[in-house]
């Protein structure tokens, strides 16, 4: 099932995705059911829950589609064509099998896939697996602990291997790992420090605003993260979209390591059509990372 690896670690509540999931297979029974009005009701609940607020079609389609600043456009856009095959079904196809596919698209979109999580490993193994994977990821350029359930001792031998480690690392992913935002503070410090990481993955945790607050305000110094292109924070407590800050960031890092110019919006299209390109988005991410 999706949510076994979620219902373990310190709290007692499952971590966010495996309420999303849940959410999506009741959609998939309300379609079977032929009960679109109550499908269309559970999809605006997920909607929210991924910080996705528009409820109704054309805020779906036009409003939202304006911010290019999403945590996770995957997921946005799969909803989108969810709400528009829930609203405007087509007559000449059954529309229930074109959106139940989109909804087994978003469960696994939303959901671990990694082989520790896959043999539903018991938390007692899950110290061997993470000893097993540190060990094996010594001479490549990823560490990947996808899936596996990390504790506070977990992440202290974590920090402890990258320090000693790290220098070679270009990605790490730390997706369903049941991560809060304690152990990421901790963290930090042996993240930012990675001279030639440019990937890291911290979706489908635990993780709030203020991880989000912490990663942006690191992001303003340049000696920090030097090489950092992208960082995935989707499907975690309610962090929905890129704050400007920490996309202006990402984009002065990538634009030290490439030798293309950079264009500037303002310079390349009319002031109005970078007013609305700009000026929204900053808005938006604002009020999105607001404690």
């Amino acid at each position: 099932g999706g949510g076994a690896s979620g219902r373990r670690g310190s709290g007692a509540s499952p971590a966010p995705y495996v309420r999303r999931v849940g959410w999506l297979r009741e959609i998939q029974a309300t379609i079977r059911e032929h009960k679109r009005e109550h499908a269309v009701h559970i999809l605006r609940l997920l909607r929210k829950d991924l910080g996705l607020e528009g409820t109704f079609l054309n805020e779906v389609l036009y409003k939202n589609a304006t911010f290019l600043n999403l945590v996770d456009p995957i997921s946005h856009d799969l909803l989108m064509s969810l709400a528009r095959d829930l609203q405007c079904p087509k007559k000449e196809y059954d529309p229930w099998k074109s959106s139940d596919r989109i909804c087994r698209q978003l469960i696994y979109h939303l959901t671990p896939h990694s082989k520790w999580h896959r043999h539903g490993m018991p938390r007692r193994k899950s110290q061997v697996c993470l000893k097993t994977s540190l060990q094996k990821k010594v001479s490549q350029d990823s560490m990947d602990l996808s899936g596996i359930p990390l504790t506070m001792r977990d992440v202290h031998r974590m920090a402890y291997y990258l320090q000693n480690n790290g220098d070679h690392l270009t990605s790490v992913d730390l997706s369903f790992t049941e991560l809060n935002d304690d152990m990421v503070r901790l963290l930090l410090p042996f993240l930012w420090a990675l001279p030639k990481l440019t990937h890291l993955s911290l979706n489908g945790n635990r993780l709030t605003r203020a991880t989000m607050k912490e990663l942006t305000d690191t992001m303003k110094d340049m000696n920090k993260f030097p090489c950092l292109a992208w960082v995935d924070l989707g499907n975690n407590v309610d962090v929905s979209s890129m704050p400007q800050p920490l996309l202006v960031g990402l984009r002065k890092r990538l634009s030290q390591q490439t030798t293309l110019p950079t264009i500037y919006e303002a310079l390349d299209c009319d002031s109005e059509i970078s007013t609305a390109g700009s000026t929204l988005p900053r808005a938006f991410s604002q009020q999105g990372c607001e404690r």
